[in-house]
């Protein structure tokens, strides 16, 4: 696994450890998992520096020298890198799994967005996502490389901030909910975000290692089943707290103005984007649904949140 000490390896390298799978996890080794768990003293640790060794041509030999049935990739981010990898790993690997993103799919046209819908994205974090998984499925029904793409959503769970109420990553937002006070959001409040608990993500993946003859060639969404608007995501945090939302709008181009250049970006990539994807493929072809409702992953947080004194009630 590549990337395994992130939000997603954080839950999946125990649920491989579990299942009796022999784990190597390639990482920078900078970062502890954010939570703890005994299986990772099971697990092969490898430091590599992806970037460095991409740049010297190592980085692939590296990988497919560790002679792993599957290959999981957490944190490809460039075309350039799915295909250095992809051809040192042909013919050596039975699957290779990639970490997308539901970005790759633009602003949401027709909802509840389905994998099979075109690709329009918007930014150059959405347009690489799509390029490699262009790539990558290509090969898998060109010249048969076992490629299978999950594109999660908005990631979140213990140990660090959800994207909240106001589409970014101001835990400000949370205090004042809790506090009762007034909070403004952009607009009229209805655009949504789609959140997935990073043991769903998990989940999916180890159902797609699961059921290679299903997965293989196929990509699919990894989100809760439903979408919060920002609104009704507001109200339900207030209520955490035994509070009413006290909730004010305003036009956006007046909105951002009130928040930090980085919270107006991060927000505007939100609500942009303003996903609402499906989960029924999953469900048809890999037998998964996710545990979490959006409401649950996020409680999770802000429960963490809580208790590491970030929001005082």
């Amino acid at each position: 696994m590549i990337g395994a000490s992130g939000h997603i390896g954080t839950y999946l390298v125990p649920r491989l450890v579990d299942a009796g799978h022999d784990v190597v996890a390639v990482s920078r080794g900078k970062r502890e998992p954010y939570s703890p768990h005994g299986a990772w003293e099971r697990v092969t640790s490898v430091s590599a520096d992806r970037k460095a060794e991409e740049a010297d041509g190592t980085f692939g030999r590296r990988i497919a020298d560790l002679e792993a049935d599957v290959v999981i990739d957490l944190i490809c981010f460039q075309e350039s890198s799915a295909r250095d990898l992809a051809a040192a790993l042909t013919g050596r690997v039975r699957q290779l799994l990639h970490c997308g993103t539901i970005w790759v799919h633009g602003p949401s046209a027709r909802v509840p967005t389905t994998e099979d819908r075109p690709r329009r994205p918007i930014g150059e974090y959405g347009r690489q996502k799509a390029a490699i998984e262009a790539f990558l499925l290509d090969r898998a029904h060109r010249d048969g490389l076992p490629a299978t793409i999950i594109h999660p959503g908005h990631i979140t769970g213990p140990g660090w901030v959800p994207v909240n109420p106001a589409g970014n990553l101001d835990t400000g937002v949370y205090q004042a909910l809790a506090e009762g006070a007034e909070v403004t959001l952009p607009n009229l409040g209805m655009e949504t975000v789609q959140h997935v608990h990073a043991d769903d993500v998990a989940r999916l993946f180890m159902d797609a290692v699961n059921n290679p003859s299903a997965a293989v060639g196929e990509s699919f969404h990894s989100v809760a089943t439903t979408a919060l608007t920002l609104r009704g995501y507001a109200e339900a945090v207030a209520g955490w707290f035994g509070r009413e939302a006290r909730l004010a709008y305003l036009p956006w181009e007046q909105w951002r103005e009130t928040v930090s250049e980085q919270d107006a970006r991060t927000t505007y990539d939100h609500i942009a984007h303003s996903p609402h994807c499906s989960m029924e493929k999953a469900e048809r072809l890999l037998g998964h649904r996710p545990r979490y409702t959006p409401l649950e992953a996020i409680s999770e947080a802000v429960d963490w949140l809580v208790r590491a004194g970030t929001i005082t009630p």
